[in-house]
């Protein structure tokens, strides 16, 4: 697969503004997008419902705002319509990678958020790559209401096939790739990596260069270090990324990463010298994204007095 540079634009691809999650947060929104057919893959009557109703679905806003100042936006929501037209069925999915209680709530200002909006049945549909996440987040959330708990439907590893065979990753694309960042960590990953390199030709005659050579370094950075090893990929500093959106996604995680540390200096040089760093403090420093300026904070945490001194221009 000859490698190409182009300039391109991922604004279709991060739904949230001023929001760049993880690449493997992303990397699972934008199989979905590609492939709708995707959320009908585990076998249970609930997800048969999807499969049957996925013809002709579009991906819509998933805004769940109504009177209350906080915004409420789901990753993704799928609208399904009927022939002539009305809303017959709305998919939200969220991508769920670490447990976070927070959001047994919010989902539930998500369901009924996007119910009122659409007016037609909604189901809720959380896709992680962890069995242990997955096994969270299939638990019943009870709502204190008789009759009303909500059972979130899961697309996790369980779910999601091993793909070993070229035809396969030729035919489905989407799911190789998804096979890759759900089973890439185990011992199937060299598998599938084969798998999906032997057919990297055909893939780009399928999909072209460009989305090929996306789909390629997806399934190389959801390897373990072993496997990148022995399909020797596994050059010094860590594989590069090749497809432009995943270096977009690799340099600002890199700067956030820089940020995040220069941040917690700051923090850590104020508790070394016994100084009281107060809440409202601590969340401006974590949240700045001006290096000039924590550069500036980590001078002055060495000799200020007082945790918000630090702010105070000299």
């Amino acid at each position: 697969m000859r490698r190409r540079h182009r300039r391109g634009c991922a604004c279709a691809l991060f739904p949230k503004e001023n929001d760049m999650p993880s690449t493997t947060h992303e990397a699972l929104l934008m199989l979905i997008r590609d492939n709708l057919s995707l959320l009908g893959e585990r076998r249970s009557e609930s997800f048969q419902q999807v499969m049957s109703s996925l013809a002709g679905a579009v991906v819509v806003s998933g805004d769940a705002t109504e009177t209350t100042p906080v915004e409420r936006r789901a990753d993704l929501v799928v609208l399904c319509k009927g022939e002539n037209g009305e809303n017959t069925l709305a998919i939200i999915v969220e991508v769920q990678l670490s447990e976070d209680p927070r959001k047994l709530a919010t989902w539930l200002v998500y369901l009924t958020g996007v119910h009122a909006r659409y007016r037609c049945p909604t189901l809720l549909m959380v896709v992680t790559t962890s069995p242990e996440v997955a096994a969270w987040c299939a638990r019943p959330i009870e709502t204190g209401h008789p009759g009303f708990v909500l059972e979130p439907l899961v697309l996790g590893p369980k779910q999601v096939p091993v793909v070993r065979d070229v035809e396969e990753v030729l035919a489905r694309p989407e799911m190789a790739v998804l096979s890759a960042l759900m089973h890439g960590k185990s011992d199937a990953g060299g598998a599938i990596a084969r798998s999906f390199l032997g057919a990297a030709h055909g893939l780009v005659d399928k999909l072209g260069e460009d989305r090929a050579t996306q789909y390629l370094d997806l399934v190389l950075l959801s390897l373990n270090e072993e496997t990148k090893r022995t399909l020797e990929v596994d050059v010094k500093g860590g594989y590069e990324p090749q497809s432009e959106l995943l270096r977009m996604v690799k340099a600002q995680g890199d700067a956030e990463g820089s940020l995040r540390t220069a941040a917690e200096a700051v923090l850590k040089v104020l508790g070394a010298r016994g100084i009281v760093v107060p809440e409202d403090v601590r969340a401006r420093v974590l949240g700045s994204e001006d290096s000039v300026e924590l550069d500036g904070w980590l001078c002055r945490a060495a000799v200020v007095g007082d945790a918000r001194e630090l702010f105070t221009a000299t």
